[in-house]
């Protein structure tokens, strides 16, 4: 028997005082007088435990801005594009002048069952970020694997920009060698300008440095003052924009129908390109396209200048321009760096050395 049943039958049956009652229980004479006075508006049910949820919540999201919050989340899942709450709600801003927050989005995403959280994953606040401060500044360039439909094994070489994100090159090859790897680069630097540096793994298109000397990367880079920075071995993360990048891409063609050829399947990369440089609002870039962030950030644009260690800053019309050095970090950096006290931000200087060096030069 609980305690309301116990009190009122204390009162009712008993013949007890509420008085008494309240002090023998330690509960309030009040609390004893509304639990006899719904047990005699209603008999035993009416004193079991009610909800004491609002009847009414004002600020809910409406019903219709839910079920457009869940229908945007299946029309993006099934496309293959980022489908979280952050992207739905940069979607929802451009339909409507007052939208939930991204935290109220989730949460409807949540309820509806769209959402398993994982409190497991290991918090970002842990990782040491590095970011470049101007467009091209930095590229990073990897080369992940796709299969056709009839189950040949392709690669796909990409490069993106440091600072925006932009998805600079992204080529479909039946193998990717160091010619073929190159020749993308100085068609991505055509386009849209040659980096001050190079951020890779240490696969064989990129450096052969462990195999007794460079490769043709390593040279044409060396040629054009564009310093080389590699990754620590079996240590993706300092390469993971360009990792995660692949994740995207990956996620959107496997939406995709299978295609038949290398020039189906450029086709496909051609049109996630289009869509993740202009369309697509990129978490990290303020919820803006890596385009429009390229774009906007132009003015101060990193130039190369003779001395690989020194980068200047040109200016919207190019008269106004302020050398800046320190960009490239000494290949073994300050003890602060290393314990990950590093500012939010800082480009990535001290990731690898410069290819004119021999041998591995080990990253952050």
């Amino acid at each position: 028997m609980d305690l309301a049943r116990y009190v009122v039958d204390a009162v009712v049956v008993e013949g007890r005082s509420y008085r008494e009652v309240a002090r023998a229980h330690g509960v309030s004479k009040s609390w004893v007088g509304k639990l006899v006075g719904r047990f005699r508006a209603g008999g035993y049910p009416a004193i079991e435990p009610r909800s004491r949820a609002a009847k009414r919540i004002p600020h809910r999201t409406p019903d219709a801005l839910e079920d457009e919050i869940v229908a945007l989340r299946k029309e993006l899942a099934e496309l293959g594009l980022d489908a979280g709450a952050a992207t739905i709600h940069y979607h929802l801003s451009t339909r409507h002048q007052a939208v939930p927050s991204v935290s109220t989005i989730w949460r409807v995403l949540r309820r509806r069952g769209f959402v398993t959280p994982q409190p497991h994953k290991r918090p970002r606040s842990s990782w040491i970020r590095f970011e470049a401060r101007l467009p091209n500044e930095c590229w990073q360039s990897d080369v992940t694997h796709w299969r056709l439909g009839d189950g040949t094994e392709v690669e796909i070489v990409n490069f993106i920009d440091d600072h925006s994100r932009l998805a600079v090159a992204a080529q479909v090859l039946g193998t990717a060698t160091a010619p073929q790897v190159l020749r993308v680069f100085r068609a991505a630097g055509e386009r849209w300008g040659l980096p001050a540096a190079l951020l890779t793994d240490n696969g064989c298109v990129y450096t052969t440095w462990h195999r007794g000397g460079p490769n043709v990367m390593q040279t044409e880079l060396l040629a054009l003052g564009i310093e080389f920075r590699h990754s620590r071995p079996y240590h993706p993360q300092t390469c993971g924009k360009v990792e995660r990048f692949h994740q995207t891409m990956k996620a959107f063609l496997a939406r995709q129908p299978p295609a038949g050829s290398l020039a189906e399947l450029q086709a496909q990369v051609d049109r996630f390109v289009a869509y993740y440089n202009e369309v697509r609002p990129h978490r990290a870039r303020e919820r803006m396209p890596p385009r429009v962030r390229f774009r906007g950030a132009r003015q101060g644009e990193a130039v190369r200048t003779d001395d690989p260690g020194r980068c200047r800053r040109e200016g919207a019309k190019g008269s106004d321009r302020q050398e800046r050095q320190g960009d490239v970090a000494p290949p073994d950096p300050p003890a602060s760096h290393r314990r990950g006290t590093r500012p939010q931000g800082q480009a990535c200087d001290h990731v690898g050395g410069r290819s004119q060096r021999p041998g591995r030069v080990p990253g952050r």
